[in-house]
């Protein structure tokens, strides 16, 4: 840009001044035939200045009736007639430019050779535009050198990405940084201490999935040898009913496992659409009614007539089944569980509610973990609430328990407004 900027500069300035010279060297003819104009006769000193062979104009002087009454020096070349102002002629294979004036008594001739002019402007232009010519590259090296100077942090930073391996998470350095790239390297950062909590968590996650699945597949080895071994009908039909709890209880497992990565933060996003939530509640509930049968338990839903949302119906109901699921499982058998869907100020909200043991205030916030079981003999797999707050923080949606009108625990989930 520099250079593009001083060739442009330098073009520009040359030809200004290659054009004021040329102004200037007419106003020069025009001013020495003017001098002459009324004068009577030209002295000798004054002639023989004139007539100087270093001299590049050429002055000529004739009577109203075309007699020579002078010129500076002897040029046959130069016409005889004078063309009155400003004009460029060819004589002698040269260009000459003229300038003439007209008097009573004379007429006045001054001529220059064009090449002379040329050659003069040339020259002021040339000298007028050397200085930039001999400061653009020194501005060209010291503006290099800067850019280096000003680049250096970042050649650093880049540097210490590109030498770390996919194991490595720890912050750049983040001291005596220049302004500028001081909130990228703090953005780099954030995003590093994002990136290992998330490998923490699937970390976590990963080991804990294999914790949970190996006492399920454990279970089922011990049932296919009891099996093997049954003795009779009614203890091979027994073994092949527990066998067939143990499938069902892994396939759960392993539905809700699933779902949660699914769900997981950095997930690919849900295809949202329009969605009656009160329709999703009742399919979940339909869902749930085998549950419900064996345990004695009742299911009531009320709901509006249509509470619309923008979410995903599939997430929502997983969302509403384990929050049944957890409230047929934890509840004594043969109570009722209640689901409300209603819209709430504009807002849609799904409450449910059961007549169980509900949870203590202070542990309220801790199941929502994964793998937490406040009931070790209970069913579950311990990932119910914890799908239920990822599927909900997905659609930006909150959940609280508290207590239940029924006695037991209160789930409420409370979806945006539109």
């Amino acid at each position: 840009m520099l250079a593009i900027a001083a060739a442009v500069m330098g073009g520009v300035t040359y030809r200004n001044v290659l054009a004021e010279t040329e102004a200037l060297f007419d106003y020069q003819l025009r001013q020495m035939a003017l001098s002459l104009r009324d004068q009577g006769e030209i002295a000798a000193d004054q002639a023989g200045a004139l007539a100087d062979r270093e001299l590049d104009f050429v002055v000529q002087i004739w009577s109203a009736d075309g007699r020579t009454i002078y010129a500076s020096r002897p040029h046959g070349e130069l016409p005889s007639r004078a063309l009155l102002g400003f004009a460029d002629i060819e004589a002698g294979g040269q260009a000459w430019r003229t300038f003439s004036v007209v008097t009573r008594e004379r007429v006045i001739q001054i001529a220059q050779p064009l090449q002379t002019r040329q050659k003069l402007a040339a020259g002021a232009a040339l000298r007028s535009v050397a200085p930039l010519l001999g400061v653009a590259p020194v501005m060209a090296l010291l503006i290099w050198w800067l850019a280096a100077l000003t680049l250096r942090p970042l050649k650093q930073v880049a540097l210490a990405v590109a030498q770390r391996d996919s194991e490595s998470l720890a912050p750049l350095a983040s001291e005596r940084l220049p302004d500028e790239l001081a909130p990228l390297v703090q953005a780099l950062n954030a995003l590093l201490a994002r990136l290992g909590q998330s490998l923490n968590n699937q970390r976590a996650f990963v080991a804990d999935a294999a914790h949970e699945l190996r006492s399920p597949l454990t279970a089922l080895k011990l049932q296919l040898q009891l099996l093997e071994r049954a003795p009779d009908e009614a203890a091979r039909g027994e073994a092949l009913r527990a066998l067939a709890e143990g499938v069902t209880r892994s396939a759960w497992l392993v539905e809700q496992l699933l779902a949660l990565a699914r769900n997981e933060p950095g997930a690919p996003p849900l295809p949202f659409s329009s969605v009656d939530l009160a329709e999703v509640a009742r399919n979940a509930l339909a869902a749930s009614v085998p549950l419900a049968r064996a345990r004695g338990s009742e299911l009531e839903l009320q709901a509006d007539a249509a509470v619309p949302l923008q979410g995903d119906a599939g997430s929502l109901g997983v969302l509403v089944r384990n929050l049944v699921d957890n409230a047929v499982r934890h509840a004594p058998p043969g109570t009722r569980v209640e689901v409300h869907v209603a819209l709430d100020g504009g807002a849609p909200l799904l409450l449910v509610d059961d007549a169980g043991p509900g949870i203590p205030p202070e542990d309220r916030e801790r199941v929502f973990d994964r793998f937490v079981r406040r009931d070790t003999a209970s069913e579950g797999s311990g990932l119910g609430l914890a799908i239920v707050r990822t599927v909900a923080q997905r659609h930006g949606a909150s959940v609280e328990l508290g207590d239940s009108p029924l006695g037991g625990l209160r789930a409420s989930v409370r979806f945006p407004a539109a």
